[in-house]
């Protein structure tokens, strides 16, 4: 494999696939520099080097069901919806926690990372590497020692960051529950 662009993350960099749902919440990633994770049903690390954006059915037919977008990620904070979209206090979720994910510039990929079949998705750990050679959703599924390694760097971050409860972290593969497989892209059902 050759190099890759100037504008990818370095090969090794930890990369969460994270959900845009509508076009606002581009534009609050773009403008203001943070997305948003429900805690409920946030990934079970949030420590990461980037974020890719999946852009949903939300969006126009030229932009929906890819990845466009990659933002660095400078840190992140639990706080209430609330305080993040304070023009919607009698939000049904407005007294659930989230994460605040904060995000350096967006930065557009050369070429699109498109949805074949795979169009519902969470989130989805992956690599600089992987991201970088991505045509497909389903290239940047992790596969063998890969996933492994990946698994346990994200562990390692998770045990120097002092938001997550470690204990509650497996130490392998087998150890993990079935969402986060799928978050490692193990199980067929992506």
């Amino acid at each position: 494999m050759s190099e890759a662009p100037s504008n990818y993350p370095p090969p090794t960099a930890l990369i969460l696939v994270a959900v845009l749902p509508s076009p606002r919440d581009l534009e609050i990633a773009r403008v203001l520099g943070w997305y948003r994770i429900p805690l409920k049903s946030a990934p079970k690390v949030v420590a990461v080097d980037y974020l890719a954006f999946y852009q949903t059915a939300a969006f126009n037919p030229d932009e929906r069901w890819r990845i466009n977008y990659i933002a660095p990620v400078y840190g992140h904070e639990l706080t209430w919806r609330r305080e993040l979209l304070r023009d919607e206090p009698n939000h049904p979720r407005a007294n659930e926690e989230y994460y605040k994910v904060q995000i350096g510039p967006l930065q557009r990929l050369p070429q699109p990372i498109r949805a074949d079949t795979w169009r519902r998705l969470t989130f989805l750990y992956t690599t600089g590497e992987r991201l970088c050679w991505a045509r497909r959703l389903q290239d940047l599924a992790l596969e063998g020692e890969e996933r492994a390694l990946v698994w346990r760097s994200l562990r390692e971050r998770a045990t120097l960051d002092h938001t997550y409860n470690v204990g509650t972290l497996p130490e392998t593969l087998n150890d993990l529950d079935t969402i986060m497989l799928e978050f490692l892209g193990l199980l067929k059902s992506l």
